[in-house]
């Protein structure tokens, strides 16, 4: 066993020392190699972190949202839509939201109003997101005014900001009391954005959806895991338009990579014929050559991803950020809790690592079957 490693770390040293001789082809390589799995390393860290933290977020949101439809489109819904609801059996809560969407020409946004069920805030004063604060420098005591429906100026009193730990559902936010908005969009008491509802049993949800869908036929039912389903979809497209917008630079890389594995240089050739001429078994000639390429891949490899993680999770993303988020004037400023998917990382070690040790193998395989003396001439 001690012979086997000691021929073994030998046969390391030889390589290390091989590839030193040829630092320049060896950097060069390892530069684009690792730019290449940096760039898939970072695209598919951050949205797969985003994916999750969009799960964590959807988690505590109601299992069941109803919305009225009136010609096919998103309408308000009447207190008795609500009374109806309460009376479905298998019904845990359910009560009725008011939100809706605010422009403010100040700073060329909009803002999401909600009226919040818990803390309830005073009239004449809000609890505004970090990004609402950051775009107008507002702080505690600030006046912030807006027209309402009927043109007529409503006044605001900056209560508090929301904390930044919370940016990424709550960067837009713009929380009010309900009389503040009924009073900015001119809906009357008794009427509702939406329904917002909780089931007692989980695996009842479907069941409690149709009988909602029964009992109020002029209403679209939402269920959490659809609008999980939709944010999954959002993401691959995002990730998938980047992909494809980087898909040149991967298949240059392909080609670049399958030239400089697959075809030895002069001097490579001549390396092969001295270790056959000295002794040197095919089998360790092969073993050798993907052991050369095994050490450039997998140095890129680790060098690659920990730079792309480093991009993630301490820089922010910045190179693709804007992409695979979205484009808004109020971007949330947040940290992405680190997550490492192991499947991830083991789909994108065999199809950056494994590709270019295996293509060494068929060059180096046919230089090493032809008599030294004809490869050394």
């Amino acid at each position: 066993m001690s012979a086997w490693l000691h021929k073994q770390r030998n046969l390391l040293d030889f390589t290390l020392s091989s590839l030193s001789r040829r630092r320049g082809k060896t950097l060069g390589m390892m530069a684009v190699y690792t730019a290449i799995v940096f760039v898939l390393a970072s695209v598919m860290l951050f949205s797969h972190a985003i994916r999750r933290e969009a799960a964590v977020v959807l988690a505590k949101s109601p299992e069941v949202l109803v919305q009225r439809m009136v010609a096919g489109r998103h309408d308000l819904i009447p207190a008795r839509h609500l009374d109806a609801v309460k009376g479905i059996r298998g019904v845990q809560s359910a009560e009725g939201r008011l939100w809706g969407y605010l422009f403010d020409p100040a700073a060329a946004a909009n803002y999401t109003l909600m009226v919040p069920a818990n803390p309830r805030i005073e009239p004449g004063k809000v609890v505004i997101g970090d990004g609402v604060a950051r775009v107008r420098s507002a702080d505690p005591g600030d006046l912030m005014s807006f027209r309402a429906h009927d043109g007529a100026l409503v006044q605001f009193k900056v209560d508090r900001a929301i904390s930044r730990d919370s940016a990424l559902v709550s960067a837009d936010l713009f929380l009010v009391a309900e009389e503040d908005f009924r009073r900015l969009f001119g809906i009357a008491p008794g009427l509702f954005t939406d329904l917002a509802i909780s089931v007692r049993n989980p695996r009842e949800v479907t069941k409690i959806a149709e009988k909602i869908d029964a009992a109020l036929p002029d209403t679209r039912i939402i269920l959490r895991d659809e609008i999980l389903r939709t944010y999954e979809s959002v993401f691959d497209w995002r990730e998938g338009m980047l992909l494809v917008l980087l898909a040149g630079s991967i298949l240059a890389f392909a080609i670049f990579s399958w030239e400089k594995a697959s075809g030895l240089s002069a001097e490579e050739r001549r390396e092969i014929g001295i270790l056959k001429a000295v002794g040197w078994e095919t089998s360790d000639v092969i073993r050798l050559k993907m052991l050369e390429g095994l050490v450039v891949s997998l140095s890129a490899f680790l060098v690659g991803y920990l730079l792309a993680y480093f991009h993630v999770f301490h820089l922010g993303a910045g190179l693709f950020e804007p992409v695979l988020k979205g484009w808004a004037m109020l971007y949330p400023k947040y940290k992405l809790t680190p997550f490492v998917d192991e499947l991830q990382v083991a789909t994108l070690f065999f199809f950056t690592v494994f590709p270019y040790t295996i293509a060494t193998v068929v060059p180096i395989w046919r230089a090493a079957i032809v008599d030294p003396d004809t490869v050394m001439r």
